[in-house]
């Protein structure tokens, strides 16, 4: 099934079967009492965590304002969790986003919205970086937009290398601020970052 906006609908029932095929394959009883309800839980989470599947981020943004302000404006420290796509573990952080409006503004609470839009998919964060950025220069038309996001990956941390604590640190520069270094340098400025 299809939602309206072309995304393919949650199939509950066949996660739980597939979640109870996979705790028969890692050696697990999934009748025994603590995991009898796993997989109807485990069919809520992803509803949850995926909803981004079914949301456009575009729909958020319709609603702006007319403002002469063509200074910029910046979200900082919006936090985030995502799923990725690569071992469907979560990835976790903040992520900071800014735009020079055209005398045309959007609701701060929207970018927000955005990121976590985009969070609640299966992802990679540069993929999610890019696409914060992309959206926001496609809807709102600004002079540019700068994107840039931290976060601890747990496919990092808990297996493989298991270097808790390291970051990921992505950016998505566009318009103004991948043209102008006085601006991009602004941007960080503003941040507090002064590793830049």
């Amino acid at each position: 099934m299809i939602s309206p906006n072309g995304a393919q609908v949650f199939d509950v029932d066949a996660i739980k079967a597939a979640v109870t095929q996979l705790l028969r394959a890692v050696g697990e009883d999934p009748t025994r009492e603590g995991l009898v309800d796993t997989p109807r839980r485990m069919a809520e989470m992803y509803q949850e965590i995926l909803q981004g599947t079914q949301q456009d981020p575009r729909e958020v943004l319709q609603v702006g304002f007319d403002e002469d302000h063509q200074e910029m404006v910046i979200v900082r420290d919006i936090p985030f969790y995502s799923l990725c796509e690569h071992h469907l573990l979560p990835f976790h952080g903040n992520f900071h986003v800014g735009y020079v409006p055209r005398g045309r503004v959007v609701g701060i609470s929207k970018l927000a919205r955005v990121v976590e839009i985009f969070a609640r998919r299966l992802q990679l964060q540069e993929r999610l970086t890019s696409q914060i950025a992309d959206i926001l220069m496609q809807e709102l038309q600004p002079a540019g937009v700068a994107v840039v996001g931290t976060a601890e990956h747990l496919c990092m941390t808990m297996r493989g290398v298991k270097k808790p604590g390291a970051k990921v640190v992505t950016s998505a520069n566009r318009g103004v601020f991948r043209v102008n270094e006085a601006t991009r340098l602004e941007f960080f400025a503003l941040l507090g970052d002064e590793r830049r």
